[in-house]
């Protein structure tokens, strides 16, 4: 079980008790040799509704949980109870949910898996990561793609983004691992004044313990994750998977499958090795900051 606030609330956040809950839900299926079909059944719906369920994708009712309960031979009553203790409180929204307004179902869902891991392994080849951005460069990028938008809603989507940050600097912070691109320090978002910010930004965050920045020049040549960024995210329960994010221009993917996940860490890997060693970050980013301030 994950740990709780004095509120009674989780400190990994919904999401991952949505998925604890459908990976022992799932367990407890698969002992007793029942189909999705029949337990879809079993609380008037599909089998697709189940495999959601256990994957942590969708809400739970109470009512639900009791009838798989019963149908699984669940009869222990703290058991039972513990359990549906769990899916309460994974009903609850997260912070992240007050800006619904400006962040699509599947953004929401994974700023509550970016919320609860204790691995955030990310490469970005056009932006910097979000985690990492200020709030000027953080504007200059929302207005590429809203740009349209009323600045009230460019505002809160900055603020989104800049509350999302918190995460680095709570007291049982995940740790960062980041690959960027050398085009990403070297594409001039915002202007000058913008950059100058942001690779100071970077320097100084670079330094916090739990963040590992690393540049991937342009003399690496082609490299293993040509097809773009993604983010793998790593949770501290043992019964939760990996799970791949990758950002489309409109929606996301979702990849938790072992083999799909293995392929990608190991991208990570060749790119860790690829890219300069964590000690050069400060040097190249002190080098582009003198280039900006010489031109």
């Amino acid at each position: 079980m994950t740990a709780a606030h004095p509120d009674g609330g989780s400190t990994s956040g919904p999401t991952v008790l949505r998925m604890l809950l459908g990976s022992q839900l799932r367990k407890l299926r698969e002992a007793k040799g029942i189909t999705r079909e029949a337990a879809g059944y079993e609380i008037r719906s599909s089998d697709s509704k189940i495999s959601r369920m256990e994957l942590g994708r969708v809400g739970f009712k109470e009512r639900d949980v009791a009838d798989l309960l019963t149908l699984y031979g669940v009869t222990d009553e703290q058991e039972r109870k513990t359990l549906l203790d769990l899916a309460r409180q994974a009903n609850s929204p997260g912070w992240w949910h007050r800006y619904g307004d400006v962040s699509p179902n599947w953004l929401q869902a994974y700023l509550g898996l970016e919320q609860a891991a204790a691995l955030i392994r990310t490469y970005e080849v056009q932006f910097v990561p979000g985690l990492l951005q200020t709030a000027d460069y953080a504007r200059a990028v929302i207005m590429l793609a809203h740009g349209a938008a009323a600045p009230e809603e460019i505002e809160r989507r900055v603020a989104l983004r800049m509350e999302r940050q918190q995460v680095l600097t709570r007291p049982d912070p995940p740790q960062l691992w980041a690959v960027v691109d050398e085009a990403v320090l070297r594409r001039p978002i915002g202007g000058r004044t913008v950059m100058r910010g942001q690779i100071a930004a970077l320097a100084e965050v670079s330094k916090l313990p739990n963040v590992t920045l690393q540049v991937l020049p342009f003399q690496a040549g082609g490299h293993s994750a040509a097809g773009g960024a993604f983010t793998l995210l790593r949770f501290p329960e043992q019964d939760l998977p990996d799970v791949v994010y990758a950002e489309q221009l409109t929606s996301a993917i979702y990849l938790d499958k072992r083999e799909d996940v293995d392929a990608y860490a190991a991208a990570l890997e060749r790119l860790s090795v690829e890219a300069r060693p964590p000690s050069r970050t400060l040097e190249i980013l002190d080098e582009i900051l003198r280039e900006l301030d010489a031109g």
